[in-house]
């Protein structure tokens, strides 16, 4: 079976310059999208990637992050909307490439969707009551 999942991996400094993307491709027949990335040699490293493969190869793949000592976080723990802090007043609805965020009709609210959202950052400048937050 077939699966994918975005997630957000943190590289210590010893790791940003190993091919371990590379090692995901090839050694464990994962594919992967980018969504954004901050690596530098010999610094912290972040990368937020969608994943994806066949459940067992997955397992092995993830299994081999923890492993070499990148540590691994949910894409969808990341994102997080303050909802006493949300006025719904859609500023974020156009802002997003993605159309993570929707107006339900009925109640006039908005609302977000963590599986279409890629971490790009922008809903959190346009949002007047800073109810976004972006944590690595």
């Amino acid at each position: 079976m077939d699966i994918s999942r975005r997630i957000v991996l943190h590289f210590p400094p010893n790791m940003t310059g190993q091919p371990v993307v590379y090692r995901l491709v090839k050694d464990f027949d994962l594919s992967f999208n980018i969504l954004k990335a901050s690596v530098s040699p010999g610094e912290e490293g972040l990368l937020v990637m969608e994943l994806s493969g066949e459940q067992e190869n997955y397992d092995k793949g993830i299994r081999y992050l923890t492993e070499t000592g990148v540590k691994i976080q949910s894409l969808s723990q990341d994102v997080i909307r303050d909802e006493a802090r949300c006025t719904h007043c859609g500023a974020c609805i156009n802002i997003c490439p993605t159309g993570a965020f929707s107006l339900e009709p009925k109640t006039r609210r908005v609302l977000f969707d963590h599986n279409k959202c890629v971490v790009c950052g922008l809903c959190v400048k346009a949002c007047p009551p800073r109810a976004m937050k972006l944590y690595f």
